[in-house]
């Protein structure tokens, strides 16, 4: 016999509404009781149990006496009816918020060089507030963010840098700061007025870009390590591995610590940028997608 043959034969196809019937009557008690609270006729509920008994080919209730009991056979199935009645009541209750506006799904590319921890907070509020829609978030760096953000036909990216196409709707966030760090221990540390020419001397620290087009590098020495993300960079750093630039949000810690200090360098140790909030505009975003970026704007 064929496996296709197989399960057709063994297949039962199973009505809800049998299983909310034989719920309700082993619930309440009675055929009647089971009546009322469905909103039918007592022959109708006695007709949905027998015919689910009809399909399984078992006997569910036992008839015989004073009150109507479940079978050891019917005990196991109203346990997994239950559980299927509960599935299909959320399922439900899913449609009617996807009709509401709420989207299945989005995807999410955030810079690696921007607080992780405002996306995570903003994440899980969506959770707490019940929102149906799944979130998939991507952490990229420097071009891959852009990369896999059409790539992915994704719906929100936080970016450091991207290149302009039609059809974004690109909002700005508050500006980051970041800082030209290096170890207390380090050569450079605390060194006045640092060349060019002597940084170059040194192992500068960069991320590495995710899509693998370029660095992060900005002073041009030929000893450029490129780190895997910052919490590396920031470990390296204190290591005294070399010199480079960070998120000043990531070292304040250590830089109050005075396990790392701000380089002395003559052509600034300290820039700015602009975070950018970027999503699609050829259409209304969702109601998740709003509220993601209401949280984002106020997190910033």
């Amino acid at each position: 016999m064929s496996s296709s043959i197989f399960f057709k034969e063994f297949t039962v196809k199973l009505e809800l509404d049998a299983l909310e019937a034989l719920d309700a009557v082993i619930r309440l008690g009675s055929l009647g009781r089971a009546a009322e609270s469905l909103g039918k006729t007592q022959s109708a509920v006695s007709y949905q149990v027998k015919a689910l008994e009809a399909r399984l080919g078992i006997a569910l209730v036992d008839r015989g006496g004073y009150r109507i009991r479940l079978t050891p056979a019917g005990e196991a199935v109203v346990t997994e009816g239950r559980a299927l009645l509960d599935h299909a009541q959320r399922i439900e209750a899913l449609a009617r918020q996807f009709a509401q506006g709420w989207e299945a799904r989005l995807e999410v590319v955030l810079d690696g060089i921007l607080p992780l921890h405002h996306m995570l907070a903003s994440l899980k509020t969506l959770a707490g507030e019940g929102i149906p829609t799944r979130v998939q978030l991507a952490v990229e760096f420097l071009g891959g963010v852009q990369q896999r953000f059409e790539m992915d036909e994704a719906d929100l990216m936080l970016v450091k840098d991207f290149e302009p196409r039609p059809g974004l709707a690109v909002e700005a966030l508050p500006e980051i700061e970041c800082v030209l760090c290096v170890a207390a221990d380090h050569p450079l540390a605390r060194r006045p007025r640092v060349a060019l020419a002597e940084l170059q001397r040194h192992v500068e620290l960069t991320v590495q870009d995710s899509s693998g087009m370029g660095k992060d590098q900005q002073f041009g020495g030929e000893r450029v390590y490129n780190l895997s993300d910052f919490a590396a960079k920031n470990a390296a750093l204190q290591m005294g591995l070399g010199f480079g630039w960070m998120p000043r949000y990531l070292v304040d810690k250590e830089l109050v610590r005075g396990s790392l200090c701000e380089l002395d360098y003559v052509g600034g140790s300290r820039y700015r940028f602009t975070p950018w909030l970027v999503s699609r505009a050829k259409q209304p975003p969702g109601r998740a997608l709003q509220r993601l970026m209401s949280l984002l704007r106020a997190a910033s």
